[in-house]
């Protein structure tokens, strides 16, 4: 965990360092909406825990942004991310009746560092409308999962795990090795925003470049792949700006 760290530390510091001379330069936090979504390829893996999950959660990170000419540059910062997935409660066999129900409850965290190049159209004085894409490297701090049981006889809550298995952790021989998912993913993104002064709104869609699952032979001896995806929508302001 140290040696990732100290590997993204490196990646911002050089960054900021090649950036120090641009003529335009703002430095700002940002705050917003976060839906990842871990999916899964394998249509025989349907049933498992990390088919599909969205979760809906936040994201509150720093940007720097500074601009080369003519509108072309780079946003690049750090930003935290949580998200909660809860499936509700669903029969398991609805043909058989209302009971057993089962619930699965999954929280997400994680520290991601972004590099976004960019250009930025001036529609107005100190207004801009922006398009950019880029890198984002993701590193999974948990990812925390439960599973609930209703009775099907009495309808009362039973808790099959009750303490949450952080699927970063989980062995992939084990009984729950289908869990199993790495902690570091690499993503590109696209995306578009407004900015009026110092302030701005930015939104797009992360593509997932990784197979996520460590687990890659769980599901009937097919080769499981899948992508963690996330959409974003994040407003901020520039705490210092200079031209």
């Amino acid at each position: 965990m140290k040696k990732i760290f100290c590997t993204l530390l490196v990646m911002v510091l050089a960054l900021q360092a090649w950036a120090v001379d641009l003529p335009k330069q703002g430095f700002g936090m940002q705050i917003g909406w976060a839906q990842p979504t871990l999916r899964v390829n394998d249509p025989s893996a349907k049933d498992s825990l990390s088919h599909h999950l969205q979760f809906r959660g936040f994201k509150v990170g720093v940007i720097y942004d500074g601009s080369f000419a003519a509108g072309f540059g780079a946003a690049m910062g750090l930003n935290y991310t949580f998200g909660v997935y809860n499936s509700g409660w669903e029969s398991r066999n609805p043909a058989y009746g209302d009971y057993p129900k089962d619930r699965q409850l999954v929280t997400y965290n994680q520290l991601e560092v972004f590099v976004d190049w960019q250009y930025k159209f001036e529609v107005a004085k100190e207004t801009y409308l922006i398009l950019y894409t880029g890198p984002t490297i993701q590193c999974g701090l948990t990812l925390d999962w439960r599973k609930d049981t209703k009775d099907d006889i009495t309808g009362e809550v039973v808790t099959v795990r009750g303490d949450a298995i952080d699927a970063y952790k989980v062995d992939p021989e084990s009984s729950v090795g289908q869990n199993a998912i790495k902690r570091l993913n690499v993503t590109w993104g696209v995306g578009a925003g407004f900015q009026y002064q110092r302030y701005f709104l930015r939104g797009g869609y992360d593509f997932g470049l990784i197979n996520p699952y460590k687990n890659s032979d769980f599901a009937n001896g097919v080769h499981t792949r899948g992508r963690f995806d996330q959409w974003e929508i994040k407003i901020g302001m520039y705490f210092w700006y200079a031209d």
